[in-house]
């Protein structure tokens, strides 16, 4: 690197072991902190398929992380590294001077960190479930009353993820909620601080990530931007979308595809038998066509130049709850339109605005938190938990729709809009929308979260639930749950104001969710075909 820093790669070649082709080619280059070489990431799996069609792939560990040298610093190094490494590359016997990147989650990251650092070289990315604003600690300006809530791994990946070169095991007794002693204790076990977890607690000093402040200030570069309809990062992409749709030259290269996966790379429609936390290199290979020809396909043309632009979708995306993927050239697709529906005080969804106000309550309770459904936030399609038993709790109101009558498409943007208030001075406000079969079987298909400060006065929020793509079928009917807390996938509040990371003295508020008249609960979905009832 340009400060004299060794970064450490494995370069795979086309042909057979003592055969291969060093001569110039095409190059995917992949740049990650969770080991370019180990079984969790199968890079040499992924290089295999890539060099078969004919790529060079160059997989690099990131600074700081394993064989690399530099400080296991989280983000800010990034762009410079990758322009770098991509300057290397073009400067090897076996390139042809075009790359392409490819990658997931932080290693999508690196992608956008490498096109925003404009080399010429780089002709074509393709991030997967992740975003530009991946990972720092939420802030709040002080004239703001409402901030996302605060993720548990927030705090927790610089301890284990990016605490030193390795990958770290560990996280805390979730009984105990002292998160921040917590810490303390296993910084003393290791016997060494973590440099990226000590810039991000007690007092965050947030460094620069892109030097230009804004990723997409400067050229362009084609992208095949993959979502996930269950990612839990998948907000963070939608923003990025948002931002790209305001420069012109980036939505003119942007292609959108959505898929019904989550994070770790399991899909709605699995078998049964590929639903296993450690999955066979047979279930790897098998799952590898349809997790990198995308890529491929859109490599060929704006890497090799084969193919027309124009015939590249825009958008391309996956009705969830069947195996179809659709093309279009918008999102939404075009004949979307929106349609709001309103809780009422007898539980139910309805295209009426009550006009009577009701107020009910729930009590959130710091010592008998909401559990969240999934066991890993990250692998949400791994266990497809039914939620219906959340909604049988006293903190959890529950709204439910009448049953379809005939399937609706629901393609589009989901949002709530709810007056809230609590007795306690900050109050965390979760909205899941779920699709319940007639079995009472319930599925979440949307969710959104937002916290409120200075919530002994009322207030109305806005709560983005995200984009869906999700056939509701016959039979079935919509429900929302409203509670506040979901442990541990967030941090959950005291109850007290005090910091949730460190915890402290508790205490149960009361909350107060405003029904009917001018500040009714609404929800707001966006419907592609069918009617909603």
């Amino acid at each position: 690197m340009r400060d004299g820093i060794t970064l450490a790669g494995d370069l795979y070649l086309p042909g057979a072991p003592d055969h291969a082709d060093r001569s110039p080619g095409d190059t995917i280059l992949i740049r990650l902190p969770y080991d370019k070489s180990g079984s969790y990431c199968f890079i040499p799996l992924i290089a295999e398929y890539f060099t078969n069609r004919g790529y060079r792939v160059f997989a690099q560990d990131v600074r700081g992380k394993f064989r690399s040298g530099g400080d296991a610093l989280l983000f800010v190094n990034e762009v410079e590294d990758g322009y770098d490494t991509i300057e290397w590359i073009t400067q090897q016997e076996w390139s042809n001077g075009r790359v392409a990147m490819w990658g997931d989650s932080y290693y999508g990251y690196t992608q956008w960190a490498a096109a925003a650092s404009g080399h010429p070289a780089l002709k074509a990315i393709a991030p997967r479930v992740t975003g530009t604003g991946l990972g720092e600690p939420v802030r709040r300006a002080p004239a703001e009353r409402t901030r996302a809530v605060e993720w548990t791994v927030t705090y927790m990946y610089p301890l284990t993820q990016f605490f030193d070169r390795d990958m770290l095991l560990w996280e805390p007794d979730w009984e105990r909620r002292d998160f921040a002693a917590q810490a303390e204790e296993f910084i003393q076990q290791v016997g060494a601080r973590g440099l990226s977890y000590d810039q991000w607690y007690p007092h965050p000093v947030l460094l620069p990530r892109f030097p230009s402040g804004d990723p997409f200030a400067g050229r362009s570069v084609p992208a095949l931007h993959t979502v996930g309809w269950w990612d839990n990062c998948a907000p963070l992409a939608w923003a990025d979308v948002e931002r790209i749709r305001n420069h012109p030259n980036w939505d003119a290269h942007h292609h959108l595809r959505i898929e019904a996966l989550d994070h770790e790379g399991y899909y709605l429609l699995d078998d049964d038998a590929d639903r296993v936390g450690e999955r066979s290199d047979e279930q790897l290979r098998a799952n590898l066509p349809r997790m990198l020809d995308p890529a491929l396909d859109f490599f060929e043309v704006f890497v090799r130049g084969n193919g027309a632009a124009a015939d590249v979708p825009a958008v391309c995306w996956n009705l969830a709850g069947t195996d179809e993927m659709r093309r279009d050239a918008t999102w939404p697709p075009i004949g979307a339109h929106p349609i709001v529906r309103f809780a009422t005080g007898d539980g139910a969804l309805s295209a009426e605005r009550p006009v009577a106000a009701s107020a009910p309550q729930w009590t959130h309770d710091p010592a008998d938190l909401v559990p969240s459904s999934a066991p890993d936030a990250f692998a949400f399609l791994l266990t497809l938990p039914d939620e219906a038993p959340l909604g049988e709790r006293a903190d959890v109101l529950r709204f439910d729709s009448a049953p379809a009558v005939g399937d609706v498409d629901l393609a589009g943007p989901v949002s709530a809009r709810m007056t809230v208030a609590s007795d306690g001075p900050v109050m965390d406000c979760f909205v899941r929308l779920l699709d319940v079969s007639p079995d009472g079987t319930a599925l979440r298909i949307a969710r959104g979260q937002i916290q409120l400060h200075d919530a002994t006065k009322a207030a109305t929020v806005d709560i983005d639930m995200g984009h869906i793509g999700y056939r509701l079928a016959s039979g079935h009917r919509l429900r929302v749950h409203v509670y506040s807390s979901d442990y541990p996938e967030y941090l959950p509040q005291t109850g007290t104001g005090a910091d949730p990371w460190t915890w402290g003295s508790t205490a149960p508020n009361r909350q107060t969710l405003t029904l009917g008249g001018p500040d009714a609960f609404r929800l707001t979905l966006t419907v592609l075909d069918g009617e909603l009832p």
